[in-house]
C-alpha cells in the first residue's frame, strides 16, 4: 500500500541532521551548497547519478514541503513506501532499543499487566546501562544517579509495531559532525564516545556478556561470568529488569539499532532471553545486591551491647533495625567521640538514628562512614537481651 506524508506537524518533526545522516547512509554523497539553507548532494543509481537538495535549516517557510519531497524521492529511489521511509527518519538520529514480547496475540496486544510491566522494566534496563556508563557497579540506587537520571528524562517512548508487542524506546545521540568512512568501520575507544551513544553500548555489550554469563552458569560455572560481567554493564538492576521483561512476555527479545547520524560497524544488535534465564537472572541480582554497598541508608533502632578493643580508637556499635523490611542486627562503626556519645546513651537506654554506607560481610550488615548521628529516649525501652 503506497502511502503519502501529509501532516506538516509530523513532516517538521524530520530534523534536517536526520535527513541528511539517512541520505549518506543510504549512499548519497554531499557535492556542494545550495544557497544558504540547503545542500546538494548525489547517489549512482543504474548508471545515472540522482541529486537531492536536502535542507541544513529548518527556519525556512516550506520546510514541511521540502520534507515531503525528499521523502518522495528517497522513497522512489530506495523502492520503498512513504511510510517506511518517514519511519526510519524519525528513528535516524536515535538509538533504537526494541523489546518484543513473545507471548503476543495475533494482533499485536497483550495483557495490560504484562504490557505495564514491559515499559517500566524496559526504562530500568536503560537506566541501570545509564548508571554503568558512568559508575560500572554491582547494583544501583536509581534514584541517587543524577546524570542517569537526566539523561532518561531524554529518552522517548516510541510506538508499538504490528506483529507483536513491541516496546520501542528512541535514545538521543550527538550526531557526528564530519561525514567520514571510517566511523562506519570501526567502533571508537568508549571514553571517546558521547556519554549517550556510551549508554546505549553499554546496555548492548551487558545483554550480550549476561547471555554468556547464563551459558557458562547452565554448564556449572556457577555466577563468575557475572561477575567477570560487571565491567561490561552487568549489574543486579540490568538482570532484573531483563527478568521481568522475559517472565512477563514468556521470553524477550531485545535489540538496539544505532543511530544513522553517528555510524557504526553493524547495524544493530539483538539478543534473546527465554524464561527459564530469567530464575537465573533474579538470583544473581540477588546475590550482586548482598555484595554491593548501599549508600546513605539512614537507620532507626536500639544496641543491646558495644565493642571496642583496648588497641583499637574506633568501636562498634551493634543495634537492631530495619533492613530491606526486617529486624537485623548491624555493626555500626564508630570513631572515638561517637563511640563516646553511643555508650552515655546506651547506659540511659537511648535508641540511635545513623547515616552511612550498608554493606554484607559474611551473613553479617555492617555500616560504615557513618554520621548525622542521633539518641534518642524511648526506643531501647523494653529491650533487654541482646539480638544475635
Amino acid at each position: 500500500m503506497r502511502v503519502e506524508i501529509l501532516d506538516a506537524a509530523s513532516l517538521k518533526s524530520v530534523s534536517p541532521t536526520a535527513l541528511r545522516s539517512f541520505a549518506v547512509f543510504e549512499g548519497w554523497k554531499s557535492i556542494e551548497r545550495y544557497g544558504n539553507t540547503s545542500q546538494v548532494y548525489a547517489r549512482e543509481s543504474g548508471g545515472r547519478s540522482v541529486e537531492i537538495v536536502l535542507p541544513t535549516i529548518e527556519e525556512i517557510g516550506d520546510y514541511a514541503t521540502v520534507v515531503s519531497q525528499v521523502i518522495a524521492i528517497f522513497a522512489r529511489e530506495l523502492d520503498r513506501d512513504q511510510l517506511s521511509v518517514f519511519r526510519d527518519l524519525t528513528h535516524a538520529d536515535r538509538d533504537v532499543i526494541r523489546i518484543r514480547a513473545t507471548e503476543a496475540g495475533d494482533d499485536g496486544s497483550i495483557m495490560i499487566d504484562p504490557g505495564v510491566d514491559l515499559v517500566a522494566n524496559a526504562r530500568n534496563m536503560l537506566a541501570s546501562a545509564a548508571c554503568a556508563a558512568a559508575d560500572p557497579r554491582r547494583a544501583y540506587y536509581l534514584g541517587k544517579m543524577q546524570q542517569a537520571n537526566s539523561y532518561i528524562e531524554r529518552v522517548r517512548l516510541g510506538q508499538t509495531e504490528i506483529g507483536s508487542f513491541v516496546v520501542t524506546l528512541l535514545a538521543p545521540v550527538p550526531p557526528a559532525l564530519v561525514e567520514d568512512d571510517r566511523q562506519s568501520k570501526l567502533w571508537p575507544e568508549m571514553q571517546n564516545e558521547p556519554y549517550e551513544r556510551q549508554v546505549t553500548r553499554v546496555l548492548s555489550n551487558a545483554l550480550i556478556a549476561a547471555k554468556d554469563a547464563l551459558a557458562d552458569a547452565n554448564r556449572g560455572l556457577g555466577s563468575s561470568g557475572f561477575d567477570q560481567a560487571v565491567r561490561l554493564g552487568v549489574s543486579a538492576n540490568l538482570c532484573e529488569a531483563v527478568a521481568t521483561i522475559s517472565e512477563r512476555g514468556d521470553g524477550a527479545d531485545i535489540s538496539v539499532a544505532w543511530a544513522k547520524s553517528r555510524p557504526t560497524p553493524t547495524p544493530s544488535s539483538r539478543v534473546r532471553f527465554t524464561v527459564d534465564d530469567s530464575y537465573i537472572l533474579k538470583e544473581v541480582a540477588r546475590e550482586f545486591r548482598l555484595k554491593e554497598p548501599q549508600p546513605e541508608v539512614t537507620l532507626t533502632g536500639y544496641f543491646p551491647s558495644l565493642r571496642r578493643l583496648e588497641e583499637e580508637s574506633d568501636g562498634i556499635v551493634k543495634m537492631m533495625g530495619l533492613v530491606n523490611g526486617r529486624p537485623t542486627s548491624v555493626g555500626v562503626v564508630l570513631s572515638a567521640t561517637d563511640y563516646a556519645r553511643a555508650a552515655e546513651a546506651h547506659g540511659k537506654r537511648f535508641g540511635i538514628t545513623v547515616t552511612g554506607d550498608l554493606i554484607r560481610e559474611g551473613q553479617r550488615w555492617k555500616l560504615v562512614r557513618a554520621h548525622d548521628i542521633s539518641f534518642g529516649a524511648g526506643a531501647n525501652e523494653g529491650n533487654d537481651e541482646p539480638f544475635a
